[in-house]
């Protein structure tokens, strides 16, 4: 079971990157936030409890390497870098602007702490399943994670990837689905369904469990566990909130790219500070 006191301190954590994701829609005026917060509990409990990476030296060879690869949820990772002290807090205001180091999606080239360029959907665990073989055939330790989404799975180069992940044993492979349910044309399963997924990555010769993807004791204690079985490929199938976090935009398929109302921008961050506020006095309750 978790730290209670880990658990609160990261759930903190998570809400502050939330609003660093409203504080670049804000100043973009737009942004794919649906995804981005549905995402960002993963995102936060991997950077800040789980992954071997050091802001201060992002090149570091034994660094574990985390690959976004539905990319356009890229204000999550941003969010998170961000506030793990990758990059300067006040690069977040430059979001949509030209040449910003923090474009639509991310870019290896323009920001510390990107693995690789993400964006055409579908690529990421192919592009995660080399960096850990590369690490099998060097006899290095790191780890390689990537966040993917239910809307990117039809496509043919992710089973491609997981059959040879499979193959390969390649159990320094961690992938979290991202399973909100909801893409930018409405219902995953309106679109093209690949439910059961937690039964097609069984079926590819993967250890794969099912959790709350936005609950932070499900999510530690199941980073606890992996790789869930060894020689395997592990798959984490998240069920999650579109926009969680986002009251009113949780659950809508409206919400996958907001075009931003200041109004609702200003609700949604008292929102958040409630929370925080909330969250920092069952924190001192614990420690007092």
């Amino acid at each position: 079971m978790a730290d209670r006191k880990e658990v609160l301190e990261l759930k903190i954590k998570a809400e502050e990157c939330r609003k660093n994701v409203f504080r670049m829609v804000r100043a973009g005026g737009h942004g794919h936030v649906g995804g981005a917060l549905s995402a960002i509990d993963i995102v936060t409990a991997l950077y800040f409890s789980e992954m071997n990476v050091d802001p201060k030296e992002p090149q570091k060879p034994d660094r574990d390497r985390f690959i976004l690869s539905a990319g356009h949820k890229c204000l999550s990772q941003y969010a998170v870098l961000a506030e793990k002290g990758f990059f300067d807090k006040e690069v977040l205001d430059t979001y949509g602007a030209l040449g910003s180091r923090i474009p639509g999606h991310p870019d290896m080239h323009k920001l510390s702490g990107i693995e690789a360029n993400t964006g055409a959907l579908g690529h990421g665990i192919s592009i995660a399943a080399g960096m850990a073989m590369g690490a099998k055939l060097d006899e290095k330790s790191y780890r390689v994670f990537v966040v993917t989404g239910d809307g990117e799975l039809p496509e043919g180069s992710n089973w491609e990837a997981a059959a040879a992940a499979a193959k390969f044993g390649l159990d320094n492979l961690i992938v979290f689905v991202d399973n909100n349910g909801l893409q930018i044309s409405g219902k995953v399963t309106d679109v093209c369904s690949m439910e059961p997924i937690d039964r097609k990555f069984e079926d590819f010769g993967w250890a794969v469990q099912t959790i709350d993807g936005n609950d932070m004791n499900q999510i530690l204690d199941t980073l606890a566990s992996v790789p869930l079985q060894p020689g395997k490929p592990t798959a984490i199938v998240c069920k999650t909130v579109k926009a969680k976090g986002m009251s009113a935009g949780e659950n809508d398929a409206a919400y996958h790219f907001w075009n931003a109302e200041e109004e609702l921008l200003e609700s949604t961050e008292k929102e958040i500070d409630n929370r925080i506020s909330i969250l920092r006095q069952e924190l001192e309750e614990l420690t007092a």
